[in-house]
């Protein structure tokens, strides 16, 4: 992009935007501003984890300590909170492998079926958007102790299956495939599955990872469902395993230094899926 001459006469420069330079800087100095505040509580963190119980009450104390081998060796292993990381890691595995699959079967049938009321049944799985997992949560809890799955994987992922917002997506990506293409599988005389797994798939393959980065962050952050259904501590989840930390304490304080620790601990899975993702994430997000 070519950059605006500037005006002669000490008169007011232009950026490269068009926008006078001191317009710039006031949008260059909101931004850095909005990153501060976004990056100090996580910088914060961190320096925190790496301290004693008394350094993290000096409030005017922000220096890096030298607990840090110490603390997360505490929560890992003392606090249980590694089996806790895996029993997240595991929930999230198989809520995106169910969800995924759900999702592209569902979006399948609505697209390429043909069957009664076939918009009314599409409305009424967006009508499920308005009824999220805090409405649902009581008679959610009676059904899983009917059928016996309080303190199960199952009673713990299975609310999570059925995804909305995923049918959505994918409805809308099947529906941009070419016309053509749907023809030609026709005449090579393949099924819908293999339709489904060697050609949608494929094509989706961007879609399917920006939305599976999605779901990992959001199931990973479950709190309110797994403090619900699962009553052994063993099979509990990193983000309530994190509120046992909190609520351990010696002489009334509360161990800060190892709650920050276990919250950086909680913090790298989806970050790292961020990172990885985030290509995806972002074309997801647009296509959307």
């Amino acid at each position: 992009m070519a950059v605006p001459p500037e005006r002669l006469g000490g008169r007011l420069q232009t950026t490269f935007s068009g926008l006078p330079s001191h317009y710039t800087l006031l949008v260059h100095g909101m931004l850095w501003t909005i990153l501060l505040v976004i990056v100090a509580p996580i910088a914060l963190t961190a320096v925190f984890s790496t301290q004693t119980t008394t350094q993290v009450y000096q409030i005017t104390n922000i220096l890096p300590g030298t607990q840090l081998v110490e603390n997360y060796t505490t929560v890992l292993f003392e606090y249980n909170f590694l089996q806790y990381m895996t029993n997240s890691l595991i929930m999230t595995t198989v809520v995106i492998v169910g969800k995924l699959s759900v999702s592209l079967l569902a979006a399948t049938a609505l697209v390429y079926y043909r069957f009664p009321y076939q918009n009314l049944v599409f409305y009424l799985i967006l009508f499920t958007l308005l009824m999220p997992l805090p409405v649902r949560v009581v008679p959610l809890y009676q059904l899983m102790a009917e059928i016996g799955w309080l303190n199960t994987f199952a009673g713990l992922t299975s609310p999570f299956i059925a995804s909305a917002t995923s049918v959505f997506l994918f409805r809308q990506r099947f529906r941009s495939v070419p016309a053509s293409v749907v023809e030609t599988a026709k005449l090579d005389g393949i099924g819908p599955l293999k339709f489904l797994v060697y050609v949608l798939i494929p094509m989706s393959k961007g879609m399917i990872a920006g939305v599976s980065a999605v779901m990992f962050i959001a199931t990973w952050n479950a709190y309110l469902w797994p403090l619900v259904v699962i009553v052994e501590r063993a099979n509990q989840v990193a983000q309530v395993g994190l509120r046992y930390i909190q609520g351990v304490g010696s002489e009334g304080l509360v161990e800060w230094n190892l709650v920050m620790a276990a919250g950086v601990l909680v913090l790298i899975p989806p970050l790292l899926v961020l990172v990885v993702a985030r290509k995806y994430l972002l074309s997801t997000l647009a296509s959307s």
